[in-house]
């Protein structure tokens, strides 16, 4: 992002043409243009992580807390049709949660997958309320609980999930430092944050403990940390800039504009524009959803690519 050309006033602008993605410096789009891929299931790095996956993921926490969420709730073959279908159609990242419940669904979809072409990602849940229980253990009995739910050795990506305050670097750090110890055990390859206010953003931009990190992104500023995108963007750039992976989340709202073509096609254009998200997650329910997306992404990264 060039600062001194940024304004706020610049950005709303943009925003407002559909244009905002070209206020900020994405290396892809400024390469040539032969070597920019128009392909939506391409590998991309999360950062300075080490992990590489598909720059589109599936999320599996839709309508999600006490482990359920609507995979969960639907017929179990349509929902193992839906995390089968990804992996078919090239979807290398799935995204679990302890609070969404789906471990056991995921368990019985990764028995069709290569294992070591998925980046697994699950969270573990700190707060009050969210899981049943009212204890909270150390991550590290978490994480084995976790590892025996979804029967495998090792988690790619583990995050501190929904953290909002501006301390929690320092509330967690009990959890951080365990995590990190699993990490070099290699039973977690890569661990952050998934973020649900922009203090608690900032903190991770500062933090270097973060991996990766779950932001909320889209033009609209529905169900983001800031109801302001260009101030979400600057802290997104920040944690990019700092090498940090950055995986971006609420693409059409949280559903609110899920019926909304228009919308969806100008929220991929801004995502996808930025340069500063490496991934972005959707929480697909029917096969159908992810064949749109991947069409849809297709078209917007020929169009990024021409303009």
């Amino acid at each position: 992002m060039d600062a001194s050309s940024f304004t706020r006033r610049k950005f709303v602008a943009a925003l407002s043409m559909g244009t905002a993605h070209l206020l900020f410096s994405n290396p892809l789009l400024a390469s040539d243009k032969n070597s920019f891929s128009t392909d939506p299931l391409q590998a991309i790095r999360l950062g300075q992580s080490g992990l590489e996956t598909s720059l589109i993921g599936i999320g599996t926490g839709v309508h999600a807390g006490g482990r359920t969420a609507f995979l969960t709730r639907q017929d179990k073959s349509k929902s193992l049709g839906v995390l089968r279908h990804a992996y078919e159609r090239g979807i290398r990242f799935f995204d679990c949660a302890d609070s969404y419940g789906t471990h056991p669904l995921m368990k019985e979809a990764l028995e069709g997958m290569a294992r070591e072409k998925i980046t697994l990602c699950s969270k573990i849940w700190v707060r009050p309320g969210g899981i049943p229980e009212p204890e909270r253990p150390d991550a590290d009995v978490v994480i084995d609980r976790f590892r025996k739910e979804l029967n495998t050795d090792y988690l790619d990506m583990v995050q501190i999930h929904c953290m909002v305050d501006s301390e929690w670097t320092d509330t967690q750090k009990r959890q951080m430092d365990i995590l990190q110890k699993l990490k070099d055990k290699g039973i977690v390859r890569a661990h952050g944050v998934s973020v649900h206010s922009l203090d608690a953003m900032k903190a991770a931009a500062a933090s270097d403990w973060v991996d990766i990190v779950h932001v909320r992104i889209n033009p609209y500023g529905i169900a983001m940390d800031k109801p302001d995108p260009a101030e979400v963007v600057q802290v997104i750039n920040q944690l990019h800039e700092k090498g940090k992976g950055v995986v971006g989340m609420k693409l059409v709202g949280n559903g609110e504009y899920r019926n909304d073509s228009d919308k969806i096609n100008h929220a991929l254009k801004f995502v996808l524009g930025l340069g500063c998200v490496d991934m972005m997650i959707v929480g697909f329910e029917t096969t159908a959803q992810i064949d749109n997306y991947l069409d849809r992404t297709k078209n917007t990264l020929t169009d990024l690519a021409r303009s």
